[in-house]
């Protein structure tokens, strides 16, 4: 029997790197997976290559807007059956110093990874706590951890995460829902190999294990917590970094 048989999965920015990694192994477990992101066309091609209509869709979804949670949390009700495990993935990027930094970066890093996380949860949770089950995963980073020089907003927005997962999971414990998170350290991806070569390097260093992680090594961890290996566990936090900033 595979781990997730006849559970419906929504995983936010999922139509590509570490999300549609999930969502892969996810259906290879026996999900049905509805794929959110904000950009609609690349949700329905990432729906159409994990095999489309009987095991997989794509809507578009911007996680700042309840509204949109909502008509995520609904069509995966539609095409398949209400949410048994909700990931919350959605994330961006605004790197600067903190000198440099606009309030504009600012509040659109917060809005997209803490709000974004808080609307997935509160409404997936919504749903689970009818049902007396569910499962919410998380993405926060170890960023949230040790902070990274210009990330002041990433590292607080992922932190805020962590506690965020935390406070749900205390609130949830008792109608069945379990609400944990992941802390990913340095996995390799578009967005980290565009980095200069030195700031690659440095990163590096800090990793006993000397390597980078890669997308399959998150997903399968998210593959735990969403299943019922993990039926004991719920607030924990769990980092995925090669041992880094142990």
């Amino acid at each position: 029997m595979a781990l997730l048989t006849d559970r419906t999965a929504v995983i936010t920015g999922a139509a590509q790197g570490i999300g549609l990694a999930i969502a892969e192994l996810f259906v290879a477990e026996g999900a049905r997976v509805v794929i959110g992101d904000v950009n609609a066309e690349a949700a329905e091609k990432a729906a159409e290559g994990l095999g489309g209509g009987a095991v997989a869709r794509g809507v578009r979804c911007d996680v700042t807007k309840a509204s949109d949670v909502d008509a995520l949390l609904a069509a995966a009700d539609e095409a398949f059956s209400p949410v048994d495990v909700f990931v919350n993935n959605a994330g961006i990027t605004r790197d600067a110093t903190m000198r440099t930094m606009t309030e504009d970066e600012f509040d659109q890093v917060i809005s997209v990874h803490l709000k974004g996380t808080w609307n997935g949860t509160r409404k997936a949770a919504a749903i689970m706590r009818e049902r007396k089950s569910g499962a919410i995963v998380n993405l926060s980073s170890l960023s949230g951890k040790v902070g990274m020089v210009g990330q002041t907003n990433y590292s607080a927005a992922k932190a805020g995460i962590v506690g965020l997962t935390k406070a749900a999971a205390k609130e949830m414990a008792h109608h069945g829902v379990r609400v944990n998170a992941i802390q990913p350290g340095l996995i390799r991806t578009a967005m980290t190999e565009a980095m200069p070569q030195k700031a690659w390097d440095q990163k590096m260093a800090e990793i006993p294990m000397r390597r980078a992680g890669e997308v399959s090594e998150i997903a399968s961890v998210a593959l735990f917590l969403a299943s019922d290996l993990s039926s004991y566990m719920t607030g924990t936090v769990l980092e995925v970094t090669g041992g880094r900033f142990m």
